[in-house]
């Protein structure tokens, strides 16, 4: 059986949900797993609840808890990253609010993004370079945001084999069922673009073309509430994007610059001691805790979560079709080379093989590169230390461009930098 190694399991929602999965398959249910984490306390509680997943499901997982970055990746074969590097929503959102750039989530671009990358992909790149020296082979399954960049520069640094990996797709595939009144086995797709961004470029129900369904369900205004920003574009610029309407709205000029503007999509502001509050009390890590204290048995339940599925393929050998990200090596023709984008792959024992998709559709192409204009720069910044690349991404950002002047881009961005002096020295 393989070895699979969580990186970050402290993350401790998302990691029963891999553990569920993964517990799920009979090709990789009895692997050795191990837990890795710097939070004693968030590392004691999700290999409690491995361990009794583990027993509960009557599985032979064997499952390991360590703060040993080197012993979990020591002789991996699958190595599943999930970090979180010096998080702070005071600096990340708190301080563009400030000078009026409200953002959604300021993980993917934006400042938000772009210094988020610059705490985090480098400790990727480290994990990365560990790898080489302890499992060289093992795949690389990335859920770390900002996904795009993280994939770029650890295709760039280091010679692990690794995919980044996403909800969004299969996850807009359900809604997009609901919306059209459809069931979701009947409704196929072909989706690519850049994660977050990637666009449905068809849409089948039993077959047959989606989109009039899809743009019927559009003018009911009762649907049309449920995804405004989604439907907007789609409105505009002929296809249905990815991520949701709260994501997607950071990552275009139109919907969060004028507070007006904001209340007609239903986007609410950025609430920097609400968020506060909500990490203090986390009912997520309660009811975990709750649920340990139960004794109520834990059966392993699926999600469509990509990793375990992947990790199936490669063992037995099933082929399947998977939305992930990957290098642009001519995958998309009109997207840069060695750019990450996130296209259909078929995966089997063999590994992940790419889709070619061809052109995007010049519109979807357009809205994209604004966003891979923001990746390479920061990539730059990681590769090469350099703070200025920095800068000069948040300054080609849609939606800060959009907002602010450029020296008050670097002002912003210079508080941002002086506010975690851990990170970033003088």
């Amino acid at each position: 059986m393989p070895k699979i190694a969580i990186i970050g399991a402290g993350s401790v929602v998302f990691t029963r949900r891999l553990l569920g999965d993964v517990l799920s398959f009979p090709s990789i249910r009895d692997s050795e797993i191990s837990l890795m984490d710097i939070d004693a306390e968030r590392l004691e509680m999700i290999s409690a609840l491995g361990e009794r997943m583990a027993k509960d499901s009557g599985t032979g997982a064997r499952i390991e808890a360590t703060s040993d970055r080197e012993r979990s990746l020591e002789g991996a074969d699958y190595v599943i990253t999930t970090i979180r590097v010096g998080d702070d929503d005071a600096v990340d959102r708190g301080i563009p609010q400030r000078y009026g750039v409200d953002q959604a989530v300021g993980d993917t671009i934006g400042p938000g993004g772009v210094i988020k990358a610059l705490r985090t992909v480098p400790v990727l790149i480290d994990i990365c370079r560990d790898m080489e020296r302890l499992c060289p082979e093992a795949w690389l399954l990335n859920y770390t945001n900002p996904m795009a960049i993280a994939c770029w520069a650890i295709s760039d640094a280091t010679s692990i084999q690794n995919v980044g990996l996403c909800h969004s797709v299969q996850n807009t595939a359900r809604q997009l069922s609901e919306y059209i009144g459809a069931n979701l086995s009947d409704v196929s797709f072909w989706t690519a673009g850049i994660n977050h961004m990637a666009w449905y470029l068809r849409l089948e129900n039993q077959g047959s073309d989606a989109y009039p369904a899809l743009r019927a369900a559009m003018d009911d205004p009762q649907i049309f509430v449920k995804d405004p920003v989604r439907f907007e574009v789609m409105r505009h610029f002929g296809y249905f994007v990815s991520e949701s309407t709260r994501h997607m709205s950071e990552y275009v000029p139109y919907f969060r610059g004028e507070p007006g503007r904001m209340e007609r999509f239903g986007l609410a502001p950025f609430d920097v001691g609400a968020r506060a509050q909500q990490r203090r009390v986390d009912s997520h890590y309660q009811a975990i805790s709750d649920e340990l204290a139960s004794d109520t048995p834990m059966s392993p339940q699926r999600t469509n979560e990509y990793a375990a599925y992947i990790m199936d393929s490669m063992e037995t050998g099933t082929p399947r079709r998977v939305n992930v990200n990957v290098r642009n090596s001519g995958l998309i023709s009109n997207l840069p080379e060695g750019s990450c984008v996130e296209v259909p792959c078929m995966v089997d024992d063999l590994g992940v093989h790419p889709s070619h998709v061809g052109d995007l559709p010049d519109q979807c192409a357009g809205l994209i590169q604004s966003n891979i204009n923001l990746h390479r720069l920061t990539v730059k910044s990681i590769m090469e230390g350099d703070r200025e690349a920095a800068i000069h991404a948040a300054m080609l950002d849609p939606l800060t461009a959009s907002i602010l002047s450029l020296s008050e881009i670097r002002a912003m961005m210079g508080e941002m930098f002086d506010a975690q002096p851990e990170y970033f020295a003088s």
